[in-house]
Protein backbone atom coordinates (compact mmCIF):
# COMPACT_ATOMS: atom_id res chain seq x y z
CA UNK A 1 0.00 0.00 0.00
CA UNK A 2 1.02 3.38 -0.62
CA UNK A 3 0.48 6.27 1.59
CA UNK A 4 -2.31 8.74 0.02
CA UNK A 5 -1.26 12.74 -0.29
CA UNK A 6 -4.80 13.70 1.06
CA UNK A 7 -3.34 15.08 4.11
CA UNK A 8 -3.83 12.05 6.97
CA UNK A 9 -0.85 10.08 7.06
CA UNK A 10 -2.97 6.22 7.89
CA UNK A 11 -5.02 7.07 4.18
CA UNK A 12 -3.47 4.55 2.04
CA UNK A 13 -4.43 3.81 -1.40
CA UNK A 14 -3.30 0.55 -3.44
CA UNK A 15 -3.67 -1.64 -7.36
CA UNK A 16 -5.93 -4.51 -6.63
CA UNK A 17 -7.70 -6.19 -9.38
CA UNK A 18 -7.31 -3.10 -11.63
CA UNK A 19 -8.76 -1.02 -9.59
CA UNK A 20 -6.98 1.57 -7.47
CA UNK A 21 -8.52 1.54 -3.95
CA UNK A 22 -8.34 4.37 -1.50
CA UNK A 23 -8.55 4.41 2.24
CA UNK A 24 -10.24 7.59 3.98
CA UNK A 25 -11.23 9.01 7.01
CA UNK A 26 -14.84 10.65 6.78
CA UNK A 27 -14.65 11.13 10.76
CA UNK A 28 -13.18 10.67 13.66
CA UNK A 29 -12.50 6.90 13.40
CA UNK A 30 -14.90 6.22 10.45
CA UNK A 31 -13.41 4.78 7.49
CA UNK A 32 -14.28 4.20 3.93
CA UNK A 33 -12.83 3.07 0.78
CA UNK A 34 -13.06 4.44 -2.69
CA UNK A 35 -12.85 2.30 -5.74
CA UNK A 36 -11.52 3.81 -9.46
CA UNK A 37 -10.73 1.81 -12.49
CA UNK A 38 -6.84 1.68 -12.64
CA UNK A 39 -6.98 3.02 -16.26
CA UNK A 40 -8.83 5.90 -14.90
CA UNK A 41 -12.02 5.18 -17.41
CA UNK A 42 -15.56 5.47 -15.62
CA UNK A 43 -17.29 1.95 -13.91
CA UNK A 44 -20.28 1.78 -16.15
CA UNK A 45 -23.28 0.27 -14.22
CA UNK A 46 -27.01 0.21 -15.77
CA UNK A 47 -25.86 2.09 -18.72
CA UNK A 48 -24.22 5.37 -16.23
CA UNK A 49 -20.95 6.04 -15.92
CA UNK A 50 -19.27 6.42 -12.82
CA UNK A 51 -15.93 8.16 -12.45
CA UNK A 52 -15.21 6.47 -8.61
CA UNK A 53 -17.63 4.35 -6.07
CA UNK A 54 -17.26 4.89 -2.75
CA UNK A 55 -18.01 1.17 -0.89
CA UNK A 56 -19.00 -0.30 2.26
CA UNK A 57 -19.99 0.94 5.64
CA UNK A 58 -17.82 3.00 8.61
CA UNK A 59 -15.05 0.55 9.02
CA UNK A 60 -12.69 1.74 12.68
CA UNK A 61 -9.46 1.25 10.36
CA UNK A 62 -8.17 1.60 6.97
CA UNK A 63 -7.39 -1.56 6.72
CA UNK A 64 -11.20 -3.22 7.32
CA UNK A 65 -12.16 -0.56 4.61
CA UNK A 66 -9.37 -2.29 1.91
CA UNK A 67 -10.14 -4.87 3.20
CA UNK A 68 -14.25 -4.26 2.12
CA UNK A 69 -13.17 -2.83 -1.12
CA UNK A 70 -11.12 -5.98 -2.35
CA UNK A 71 -14.58 -8.35 -1.04
CA UNK A 72 -16.73 -5.86 -3.41
CA UNK A 73 -14.45 -5.88 -6.08
CA UNK A 74 -14.36 -9.94 -6.67
CA UNK A 75 -17.53 -9.75 -5.82
CA UNK A 76 -19.63 -6.94 -8.30
CA UNK A 77 -16.69 -5.25 -10.16
CA UNK A 78 -15.61 -7.85 -12.72
CA UNK A 79 -18.85 -7.40 -14.65
CA UNK A 80 -18.68 -3.32 -14.70
CA UNK A 81 -14.97 -3.76 -16.49
CA UNK A 82 -16.06 -4.30 -19.76
CA UNK A 83 -19.43 -2.42 -20.31
CA UNK A 84 -20.19 0.59 -22.16
CA UNK A 85 -22.59 3.73 -22.18
CA UNK A 86 -25.27 2.93 -24.11
CA UNK A 87 -25.47 6.71 -25.66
Amino acid sequence: MLPSDRGNSRETAMIYGGFEIQSFEAGRGLWHARIQRADLAPVVIDGMSFPTLEVGFAWSDPDAAIAHAKAYIDQNMRRYVTVQPSH
